[in-house]
């Protein structure tokens, strides 16, 4: 009875080393900033169109339509053309003018592209970055027996996820917004505080104005 009692008393010793490390196990985080951050991912997708001289071959317009019709291209995503040499004007114009009914701009930068572009096309290429968070939701951390002064494993999870879902140009987490492509609404709203501040005509008493007239 004395063995069992003792070897009982054995494993609960060489037990309790084991909870108490499985109680510090997960996402280790004793800062006061989330180790959960947004992440973001750059896609390139791209579609070879056939040139002629008088700019896109015969239903390459409405091929490149159907093709953005697909993507859903809107607002966030980046397009630009690569071309073997110096692109047909007519031809950039074309594909500008598609671009500018979806809302967006044909951009300037030349796009890095893997394959060579054929001589005699045209390469239309639209970037488009995504954030995330990976690893959320996080409870890989028992909160309730924390003894190292870590913040819960699923701390800045909520938040960040949602920065991720809601910005419309995840690009901007990683270089920030361009001031310039930015409405000040400050300034925005001077000429209309301006014309509220301005007293109303029929504000002031009315003019006196006499009838009397002059005689002959």
């Amino acid at each position: 009875m004395a063995s069992m009692t003792n070897r009982s008393i054995l494993l609960a010793t060489l037990a309790a080393p084991a909870l108490l490390l499985g109680g510090c196990m997960g996402t280790t985080n004793r800062g006061m900033e989330s180790v959960h951050q947004p992440v973001v991912a750059r896609t390139d997708y791209a579609l070879d169109l056939a040139t002629a001289r008088t700019g896109l071959a015969t239903g390459e317009s409405r091929r490149l339509m159907a093709w953005m019709n697909t993507m859903h291209l809107g607002y966030g995503d980046h397009v630009a053309l690569d071309e073997a040499g110096y692109a047909d004007s007519a031809a950039r114009n074309q594909v500008a003018n598609v671009v500018a009914s979806y809302g967006l701009l044909l951009s300037e930068d030349r796009p890095v592209t893997n394959a060579p572009v054929t001589p005699g096309t045209l390469r239309v290429v639209v970037s488009r970055m995504r954030a995330e968070v990976p690893g959320c939701p996080d409870w890989s951390r028992n909160a309730s027996s924390e003894l190292q002064g870590n913040t819960s494993s699923n701390y800045g999870c909520a938040i960040n996820t949602n920065l991720a879902a809601m910005i419309a140009r995840p690009g901007d987490l990683v270089r920030g917004a361009d001031p310039d492509t930015l409405a000040d609404t400050d300034v925005n709203t001077k000429a209309i505080e301006a014309y509220r501040r301005k007293p109303a005509t029929g504000a002031g008493a009315l003019e006196a104005v006499s009838a009397k007239g002059g005689g002959n």
